[in-house]
């Protein structure tokens, strides 16, 4: 692979522009996901760093032969940002040749964590939603909920939103988002109200340690599916087993973190094992399935290749002298 003589730089502005599908994030995810199958994508568990002052630090790496690249994100999150009007979470990512180790690119992480979150649940409702799912409920209406309310939009034929969240400048630009798809959006009362009758929900609740567990499963109708970006710690423990089918991202990640997302008897197997057809998808429709996610380095990866080709292909970004 000819090597460019000098480095990317891809702003959000710039990223954004890039046009990137939902399509295109799946088959870029879904393909690393193959890769793995055969030991030529690697995924190393992420590293996190806990302040006592409530601050989440990581990082995560995760490379490929094909295509032969490796990334790296660093991320901080600071419920105290918004004292700043800062967002909440700030992270960069760094893309380099995985054979020769050159340094490729240097892109704005909160948009690569906000669609290649999105992107992983979209892979996954792709095989464990109904097909026909028309409502949504967004359980917190920030930046997660938006790149996911896109994302779903072009897979299901939605009709409806219902948005439950504490922030009304959220709550109303989530609306106003939905409206321009062309969908009915409701602002709901409760959570319960939210989530009791939707086909999909959403959860994208900021941690912090002063998060009490206030969404409950056994609400939800049969053949409901539930992604859970906030680590299910929205959800009551004792609601889980309600569960038919519950999918982590990464086993072997999960092994290696000391407090599990999920009772591991009710995990059913992870995004690889869905993906490889090993786990079946849905296989009824009053099934209840949910994706519980701590976010997988590979998801980086995915959205920093395609990002990252398709901005040389296009000759966009600011170059940068290696």
């Amino acid at each position: 692979m000819e090597q460019p003589e000098s480095l990317l730089y891809l702003s959000h502005k710039t990223l954004e522009s890039l046009a990137l599908t939902t399509k295109d994030i799946i088959e870029s995810i879904e393909y690393l996901l193959h890769g793995r199958r055969q030991s030529q994508v690697w995924n190393a568990p992420k590293a996190v760093i806990t302040p006592p002052d409530g601050r989440y630090m990581m990082a995560t790496l995760s490379a490929a032969d094909d295509p032969p690249f490796l990334a790296v994100k660093s991320l901080i999150l600071n419920p105290r940002n918004r004292e700043h009007r800062l967002p909440d979470i700030n992270s960069l990512v760094t893309l380099l040749d995985s054979n020769t180790g050159l340094p490729l690119a240097v892109m704005d992480g909160n948009w690569i964590t906000a669609m290649r979150t999105a992107g992983l649940s979209a892979v996954t409702a792709r095989q464990l939603a109904k097909s026909d799912a028309s409502t949504a409920a967004f359980i917190g209406c920030g930046v997660q909920a938006r790149s996911h309310l896109q994302a779903f939009s072009e897979l299901f034929p939605l009709k409806e939103i219902r948005v439950f969240g504490r922030g009304s400048a959220n709550r109303e630009a989530l609306c106003q988002a939905a409206e321009k798809l062309g969908l009915l959006a409701v602002a709901s009362k409760s959570a319960w109200e939210a989530v009791s009758d939707a086909d999909l929900i959403i959860s994208t609740i900021t941690l912090s340690p002063e998060l009490v567990p206030f969404l409950d499963a056994r609400w939800l109708k049969p053949g409901a599916f539930v992604t859970a970006v906030d680590l299910a710690a929205s959800w009551l423990k004792n609601g889980m087993p309600t569960f038919d089918r519950i999918i982590i991202d990464d086993i072997e990640q999960e092994a290696q973190m000391s407090t599990p997302l999920v009772d591991p008897e009710l995990v059913s197997g992870d995004l690889t094992g869905l993906v490889n057809g090993d786990i079946a998808g849905r296989c009824s429709d009053d099934e209840k399935t949910a994706f519980i996610f701590r976010g997988l380095a590979l998801g980086d990866l995915a959205l920093a290749a395609l990002a990252y080709q398709r901005a040389r292909q296009s000759f966009k970004g600011f170059e940068i002298e290696r």
